[in-house]
């Protein structure tokens, strides 16, 4: 088929690249958000989508939004037989969906109907699920609503962080969005409607809503921080200034007030509603990331001092 993809992040680089190396596909266009400012510097760069069709030599299409006039001529210029989708990051209108002869398919991070939206890892590992997942649909106008063409599954550890298993996903989801391709071409895969029960949404995890609550039990701490790994970064106050947090590890043993810090030549300790948790790396405003050991060596906190 001729496909137009559709993608911004790394996340979505292994499905592109499974799509160019396809046999059975050509990768006419890629869709992608417009370049960026990132990095220390804040300089702007096109997105990896962007940079992997460039050196491939696939045209790619910028469009501030998806319904611009243009792109839409473009896209129908360009004939695709289907527009496949990979956290491209921008609502698609009618007038686009409409133009492939087999739809825009995506590829979710969640077993549908669970957590649809913009962060189902990070709500994956925040709500303590044991089973993750990724799931091929046909895009329709509501929120991740379409019928689903195949689902595969993985197994959280107990170390995950969101970025850790979107890494996984990422490539076992690959495969699954070229199968699905691959049976939407034979006409052996015939897309089924989503379950009306089990619906759960999945918001995009802001920088307020990272900042730890220390007088939470340690197990929703520890996951707190784990969904947050490493966006948007989770977080706490000390002396007036945010400390980044790393992922913790709960410490069973003497009980510590909510948020107090108990630092030793060996490791650090931060108090919760249950267990304390044991710090891994923190990194204060403005320096690098380190050990909370070697964090708390420079800053020596005092007797009962606290995290907010």
């Amino acid at each position: 088929m001729r496909l137009v993809f559709a993608g911004t992040p790394e996340t979505a680089l292994p499905s592109l690249r499974a799509l160019i190396d396809s046999p059975r596909h050509e990768v006419i266009a890629v869709v992608t958000r417009p370049d960026a400012q990132s990095g220390r510097g804040r300089k702007v760069h096109p997105s990896p989508v962007a940079e992997l069709a460039e050196e491939s030599g696939i045209e790619v299409l910028r469009p501030p939004k998806a319904g611009d006039p243009g792109f839409l001529e473009r896209l129908r210029a360009l004939e695709p037989d289907c527009c496949p989708v990979v956290a491209y990051g921008a609502l698609l209108p009618q007038a686009a969906l409409d133009i492939p002869g087999h739809g825009w398919i995506n590829l979710h991070f969640s077993i549908l109907p669970a957590w649809r939206g913009a962060a189902p890892v990070q709500h994956t590992i925040l709500h303590g699920d044991e089973i993750g997942g990724a799931t091929t649909f046909q895009i329709v106008k509501e929120l991740d609503a379409g019928p689903v063409y195949g689902v595969v599954t993985e197994e959280i550890r107990t170390s995950d962080t969101s970025g850790a298993l979107l890494e996984r996903l990422s490539v076992s989801g690959a495969e699954l969005l070229v199968a699905t391709l691959d049976g939407v071409e034979d006409g052996t895969l015939e897309a089924r409607p989503q379950p009306a029960d089990g619906v759960t949404i999945a918001p995009k995890i802001t920088v307020a809503d990272a900042q730890v609550d220390w007088t939470k039990p340690a197990v929703h701490v520890d996951r707190l921080i784990r969904a947050c790994t490493p966006a948007p970064g989770a977080w706490s106050e000390f002396r007036g200034q945010r400390l980044k947090l790393g992922p913790v590890r709960p410490a069973p043993g003497e009980r510590l007030p909510a948020g107090e810090i108990a630092a030793s030549k060996a490791k650090v300790l931060v108090g919760t509603a249950t267990d304390p948790v044991e710090l891994g790396e923190v990194q204060p405003q403005g320096k690098r990331m380190m050990s909370a050991v070697e964090w708390a060596r420079g800053v020596r906190p005092e007797g009962k001092e606290i995290f907010k």
